[in-house]
């Protein structure tokens, strides 16, 4: 490149766009990705609270899907909590839930309780490793009938 030829190319503006692009586009997308498994954790916590409502409810009330001959029973009422969670998309195991029929609640006996163990995983933890697999509980009571 000849002398008079660099100053030329110094104050060339093409591909300025570009670069600028380049600069920019890490961290909007970043910050995008973010915004989306954030709102995907909520969801997901929704989800598992509202299977922990139907769950207690269905405990409380001695449905028929919660209980085997008219009793309680736990293994039904787990296999009716996974159902209501694969409604909402979530595969749940059953060694995540923990059904019970008579405990206390806030210090009130005469409850069904439902507990909720779950790990959250995202995608974001494969570039931030402290983000990885993320533990979600969630436990929800109703006045036992039984």
């Amino acid at each position: 490149m000849s002398a008079q030829a660099r100053p030329a190319f110094w104050r060339s503006a093409a591909g300025t766009a570009a670069i600028e692009f380049a600069i920019l586009a890490v961290p909007f997308l970043c910050m995008c990705f973010g915004v989306i498994e954030f709102g995907r954790a909520c969801w997901t916590m929704e989800a598992l609270q509202e299977s922990a409502a139907q769950g207690a409810r269905c405990i409380g009330v001695v449905s028929s899907a919660c209980s085997s001959g008219g009793a309680y029973s736990a293994s039904t009422a787990k296999t009716y909590i996974q159902g209501v969670a694969s409604g909402w998309g979530i595969s749940l195991p059953t060694a995540d839930i923990t059904p019970t029929q008579s405990t206390t609640c806030a210090g009130v006996s005469g409850f069904s309780e439902v507990q909720i163990s779950y790990t959250f995983s995202t995608i974001v933890g494969k570039l931030i490793p402290s983000l990885s697999n993320q533990a979600i509980s969630v436990n929800s009571c109703y006045p036992s009938g039984a």
